[in-house]
């Protein structure tokens, strides 16, 4: 049986200006296809390789596949399902088939659109999967497919979902075949070398309100470093990587692991050979600001902070169980380590006005951070946020869901001047670093980076490539009142996702409710309670919070 994964062919100007990124996923699926015996696999990277629907149409008719798979995040979800519909009409014998995280949560959404899509595995992707193929490649396609947990198909008028299915238990059987990919596509621009995206963990015990991964991983495991970095030593020594990042949306969570992982990279001499870079959140920083000169010495050469907003009101609202006065210091002990730092901002609230977006450049000059980056508020339509604000989503085209474009309209600003305070603070930001501190601070290789993130920024800028600003038509603030974003306004949820989204947004609700109750119940027994010597009361450490249960 002959398989045929296609990477989408979409792009908003976001992630990609600093490179061309490997599609991790097809190779974490070709891996362990193989280990079930499907060894029959080919992979199109659409994307990469900048293909036309009419390209993509003639190579996919000349390997003829059995099943044709696709993965689509929410802004690429059109192209998504165009991919599938070209194997419709050129390959209409092959199961087209779905997945990630979009297609996951809004399968009524995908299906209602989209009704050649065949079948759409959903949730992690690996067992799943291979389920799927191994029953079309033994006939019990589509007989079979009530009885495979983690999909959804259209069966007649009505749409299916079977049962969830487990997530992967036994993370040793994870082993990835990047042999899949082409590895001389995928350059990181600012170090000129190759680049990859290896998983350490999956998951994320926390639930922060604008983020899916939580739910879409839903059990937060860590693998075997040991594995890990024979995943690394091979993209090294056999394709050539020299940089890495790793995927997890916090690979820190669990230091003992990390601290591991990173002593294993040491204990091979990797670090002289690959740098790599993480996400992670400033409380981490702060838990092991002892440790960032040994994180340095595994070859952690990059840290992206979810510092998230200037607002501490804004961080509440996230969920982000940080403080503002602890960005700066966060930040600095990085610094200090010799690890750049780039810290994350997301603008373009209810509340956004542009004394804030003034307020968070000024917070990201005082902090000093190597690298700042304005992301746009974009509320996913399968987190707690988006259901919170609801009555304020206008835009339903998902391709424009890309942290570049700005679809949450401010109530004191148009989107124009929305996207025009933000291409501000990019210009005031990297004209002051280029001109007084990259050419002139750190070590060579702190300022060659640095550099080279410049030069990723600049080319970007001069293709008019960087936010998608060719195709918005901003050319500076003379036109942010002419900005077009290209809203496709005729998409709306299907019905059926929209009972599937209210039913959600009122169970949310109702559990805010129930949180707020409990708070302030708490709060009034606390106020009620005095220690016999008048002393107030503490938690533990002395400090004035105590965890809370995840």
């Amino acid at each position: 049986m002959r398989i045929l994964f296609v990477h989408p062919n979409y792009r908003s100007g976001g992630a990609e200006i600093a490179g061309t990124w490997p599609p991790a996923w097809v190779a974490y699926l070709t891996g362990h296809l193989r280990q079930a015996g499907l060894d029959d696999i080919h992979f199109i990277d659409a994307m990469t390789d900048g293909l036309s629907d009419e390209e993509l149409a003639r190579r996919m008719k000349a390997l003829a596949p059995d099943v044709v798979g696709v993965t689509a995040i929410t802004p690429s979800i059109y192209r998504a399902e165009d991919v599938l519909k070209t194997a419709r009409d050129v390959v209409p014998n092959a199961v087209r088939v779905m997945g990630g995280v979009h297609a996951t949560f809004m399968y009524k959404q995908v299906l209602s659109e989209a009704p050649w899509v065949d079948v759409i595995v959903r949730g992690e992707g690996e067992e799943i999967c291979t389920a799927l193929m191994l029953a079309i490649q033994e006939g019990r396609w589509p007989a079979d497919r009530h009885r495979i947990a983690g999909l959804a198909f259209r069966d007649g008028e009505e749409i299916v979902a079977t049962p969830a299915a487990s997530t992967v238990k036994d993370l040793s059987r994870i082993k990835p075949d990047w042999s899949v990919l082409e590895w001389s596509k995928y350059i990181y621009i600012p170090l000129g070398t190759r680049v990859a995206i290896p998983n350490l963990a999956r998951g994320c015990p926390f639930t922060c309100s604008f983020c899916s991964q939580w739910k879409f991983w839903r059990d937060y495991r860590v693998r075997d470093p040991k594995d890990v970095v024979d995943e690394i030593e091979d993209l090294v020594e056999n394709h050539g990587v020299g940089f890495f990042i790793l995927a997890d949306e916090e690979p820190t969570i669990n230091k003992k692991k990390f601290v591991a992982f990173c002593q294993e990279l040491i204990d091979r001499d990797l670090p002289a050979r690959v740098k790599w870079g993480i996400n992670t959140r400033v409380t981490d920083i702060y838990r092991d600001r002892e440790l960032l000169g040994f994180y340095r010495q595994a070859g952690l050469v990059h840290v992206s902070l979810g510092t998230e907003a200037a607002a501490q009101m804004k961080l509440d609202t996230f969920n982000k169980e940080t403080k503002v006065e602890e960005n700066k210091t966060a930040i600095r002990l990085l610094r200090e380590a010799d690890i750049l730092v780039e810290a994350q901002f997301i603008v373009g609230l209810d509340n956004e006005t542009p004394e804030t977006l003034e307020e968070t450049y000024r917070m990201a000059w005082d902090w000093q951070p190597d690298l700042a980056n304005w992301s746009m508020y974009t509320p996913w339509p399968f987190t707690p946020l988006f259901q919170e604000l609801k009555d304020q989503v206008e835009i339903y085209d998902f391709s424009k869901y890309n942290f570049v474009t700005p679809i949450m309209k401010p109530a004191s600003m148009e989107r124009g001047e929305l996207l025009d305070g933000v291409m501000n603070n990019y210009r005031r930001f990297y004209s002051r670093k280029a001109l007084f501190h990259y050419p002139w601070r750190g070590t060579g290789f702190r300022r060659r980076y640095l550099l080279g993130c410049l030069y990723a920024f600049l080319k970007a800028g001069f293709q008019r490539t960087f936010y998608d600003l060719g195709k918005a038509g901003y050319w500076g603030p003379q036109t942010r009142k002419s900005v077009d974003f290209h809203f496709d306004e005729t998409r709306q949820l299907a019905e059926a996702q929209l009972d599937d989204w209210e039913a959600a947004a009122d169970k949310a609700a109702r559990a805010k409710e129930r949180r707020e109750a409990v708070k302030a119940q708490t709060l009034e027994r606390k106020r009620a309670f005095r220690m016999p010597n008048g002393a107030e009361i503490r938690a533990c450490g002395g400090g004035d919070r105590q965890m809370e249960d995840v």
